[in-house]
């Protein structure tokens, strides 16, 4: 378990004074609602894109493993972010037909950029809840961490249901239990973040719980709901200085973000201080990873 030193408890204690001055209400996996990803954490993810594919690679593989061949098939990617999901789906089956949908017009002008080049790709900005395009209707629905950010999500996913082809799949990614991912849950230990008071509100941890899921997927009319435990290494930096740039990756997105910009001067540092023998914990040669858990959920239509 992660405990901190008694000097970094009384550290910790500053640090919560100034983060109450600077006026911040913050927690940690709180509601991320459509507005935020149109607006700053949109624009900072996709900044950052290159970041957050590295970390989530692990992930990505067995994903892309669990999807196999869609050769021929419409395929929706819910959530599209920064398009790696979609792109590896197009290079790897020219004759499948790819939509990424997303709502942060940020990112889906990156994933624009990086897949220009496949005509079997196109990417549009939309709520893919609400999302629909003439004849499009997919027999294979994915995403990769896209879908735990709905407002209403048994709406959603009864919308996607009647846009599936009879019998299309869904395959997704989400995180499990915010315990079993100390990336996010020792920082936000460290950093002294409240807990979400709606755990189940939008937000990375909203379906961390599976009955939960199963509940809104069978709401929604999907049929033969699983879900199968994914563990992989949250790669968060590499490279000469790989706690250098691990921290630069989480003062930019994640929990810590929000609660770093909220502090300034001897605060700010001294809360980096912390993250940095933190993260140094981790490192391992040149690179800083730590563990993650997810779910791959899938149902049929």
């Amino acid at each position: 378990m992660f405990c901190l030193s008694p000097m970094s408890r009384k550290r910790k204690l500053r640090y919560k004074s100034a983060l109450c001055r600077s006026g911040a209400r913050l927690s940690f996996g709180s509601m991320t609602s459509g507005a935020d990803w149109k607006d700053q954490v949109g624009r900072s993810w996709a900044d950052n894109y290159r970041l957050t594919d590295r970390s989530f690679a692990g992930l990505t593989e067995r994903l892309l493993g669990r999807i196999g061949s869609c050769e021929g098939k419409s395929v929706l990617d819910i959530g599209c972010g920064a398009g790696e999901l979609s792109l590896a789906l197009a290079r790897s089956n020219p004759g499948a037909q790819i939509v990424g949908v997303d709502v942060a017009p940020a990112l889906v002008e990156v994933a624009r950029q990086r897949g220009g080049k496949h005509t079997n790709l196109r990417f549009e900005e939309a709520d893919a809840g609400a999302w629909e395009n003439g004849a499009f209707r997919p027999d294979l629905l994915i995403s990769r961490h896209g879908v735990m950010f709905f407002d209403m999500p048994r709406m959603a996913f009864g919308h996607l249901r009647g846009l599936a082809n009879p019998g299309a799949e869904l395959i997704f990614s989400c995180f499990r239990s915010p315990r079993l991912n100390p990336w996010a849950s020792q920082m936000a230990s460290l950093l002294k973040l409240p807990q979400a008071s709606d755990p189940q509100a939008p937000g990375p941890f909203a379906f961390a719980d599976q009955d939960y899921v199963q509940a809104i997927l069978s709401d929604a009319g999907w049929l033969d709901i699983e879900l199968a435990e994914v563990d992989f290494a949250y790669v968060a930096g590499t490279g000469e200085d790989p706690v250098e740039d691990a921290l630069q990756l989480f003062t930019r997105i994640g929990p810590a973000a929000p609660a770093l910009r909220a502090l300034e001067g001897v605060a700010r540092e001294r809360a980096l201080g912390w993250m940095r023998d933190w993260l140094s914990e981790h490192r391992s040669g040149d690179i800083v990873a730590l563990a993650a858990a997810a779910w791959i959920v899938t149902a049929k239509a």
